[in-house]
């Protein structure tokens, strides 16, 4: 009951504070996160009223299910930009943009980092240098989704966006492996090459493998329903099942074959919008079901963070060092590589700025960076403490980066004035 009572609780905070927010012209994430911040262990939890908020990281990870199944659906729609006719125009541009701008960011924290190592070695060693450098490849696709959909983004910007936030993670997966292979190594001294190239060339391919026959199977059984309704359960279901699945792993002797969800849920949205001919009005019905999904997801992320990150002077300045080299990493990567591609001057200037945010996926990695021991408590605080200012910053400069390109139309004069017809019928109606 009282976990019951904490999700409800938590999705009308997060949906009051958008109310309270909207004044102030912030995005829905930003206000799903500060919910998220106020009803988790560090404000109203901390009262240890039950049912009112979260009060411990425990009760918060009780939730991890939701947080999976949101993410799922979150890679899903993603894969809806995936449509050959589209990549047709951008597809060469995303790919190009996707790698450079990642491993830009992972160059740059790299360097920052190691002039952190030679000034405080004590501080800072290289293993966990490097680890952080990989960790800064990722992007967060689920905050840059929301303010699309939020504000109805559209133009050239945006198109080549998602696709590029796609790639982002399947490059940063693999940057990731292979630094921290090398981290593992240096930190045991034993060199361990099935870890640092087998293991994530299996993951990837394994990922994009059952993703595709999962898309496959989806559009084959939608054949087997008429009504508009029962395809949208089954769309449902199908990304419940990919989710799930992508859950499983297991060694085949000395090789460890595990899925990416992001990556399975991913290929499963690209394969099942190329073949099926109603993937159009399906994705856009599945869109609207998991809008209350979607926040209760930040609401959680939100409580997920951990402020006393900001008790300990070292990360926070390794923290601030980390964010700004990754910051100068994904904004000249990205606008290096988009003037090589011949993109627009609008995409060269803000397409950066909307790679910033950084949550689900660093977070994975940072967990994964715990088997370093000590090491790996360091490279989790400083990410943590990334994320929490990422999370929060990130979305309001997404939607001013999109804004200032002219992809966010005003709400126009006509669709004020309808709104105001309607909220005056309707308080007549009442009186």
């Amino acid at each position: 009951m009282s976990t019951l009572l904490s999700v409800s609780i938590a999705l009308l905070a997060g949906l009051l504070m958008t109310r309270l927010f909207k004044p102030l012209k912030l995005p829905s994430v930003t206000a799903y996160l500060i919910a998220g911040v106020l009803v988790g262990p560090y404000c109203l939890g901390a009262l240890n009223i039950p049912g009112l908020g979260f009060d411990s990281a425990e009760a918060v990870s009780k939730l991890s299910l939701i947080s999976e199944v949101a993410l799922g659906f979150i890679a899903f729609s993603i894969g809806n930009e995936f449509r050959l006719s589209d990549l047709k125009k951008t597809g060469k541009q995303a790919l190009i943009i996707g790698i450079l701008q990642a491993l830009a960011a992972a160059v740059l924290v790299d360097a920052a980092l190691l002039v952190i190592h030679l000034i405080a070695p004590d501080k800072l060693s290289v293993a966990q240098a490097i680890t952080l450098g990989a960790i800064a490849t990722a992007t967060a696709p689920a905050a840059t989704l929301m303010v699309v959909r939020q504000y109805k983004a559209n133009g050239p910007l945006t198109k080549l966006l998602l696709p590029i936030v796609a790639l982002d993670d399947a490059v940063g997966l693999v940057v990731f492996a292979v630094s921290f292979g090398v981290a593992k190594t240096m930190v045991s001294g034993q060199m361990d090459l099935i870890s640092i190239i087998v293991n994530p060339l299996i993951e990837i391919v394994c990922s994009l493998i059952l993703g595709a026959i999962m898309g496959w199977v989806l559009t084959q059984l939608e054949k087997l329903f008429n009504s508009n309704t029962n395809r949208l359960n089954l769309t449902i279901a199908a990304v419940f099942l990919t989710a799930s699945l992508a859950m499983i792993d297991f060694h085949v002797g000395p090789v460890h074959v595990q899925f990416s969800s992001l990556l399975v849920c991913m290929m499963l949205g690209t394969i099942f919008c190329n073949i099926c001919p109603l993937s159009h009005d399906l994705m856009a019905a599945s869109d609207k079901w998991t809008s209350p999904l979607f926040a209760l997801f930040f609401v959680i992320s939100g409580a997920e963070l951990e402020l006393g990150v900001f008790a300990d002077f070292a990360i926070v300045l390794i923290g601030v060092v980390y964010m700004i080299s990754r910051s100068a990493g994904k904004y000249l990567g990205a606008m290096g590589s988009a003037k090589m591609t011949h993109c627009s001057p609008a995409i060269c200037k803000y397409l950066g700025i909307t790679l910033l945010p950084q949550a689900g996926v660093a977070l994975g990695m940072c967990t994964t960076a715990m088997q370093l021991g000590d090491a790996g408590r360091l490279i989790r605080n400083i990410t943590l403490f990334a994320v929490l200012i990422y999370e929060l910053v990130g979305p309001l400069l997404t939607r001013q980066a999109l804004q200032a390109a002219g992809e966010i139309q005003p709400m126009s004069e006509e669709v004020k004035n309808r709104r105001k017809t309607k909220l005056a019928a309707a308080k007549e109606n009442k009186d």
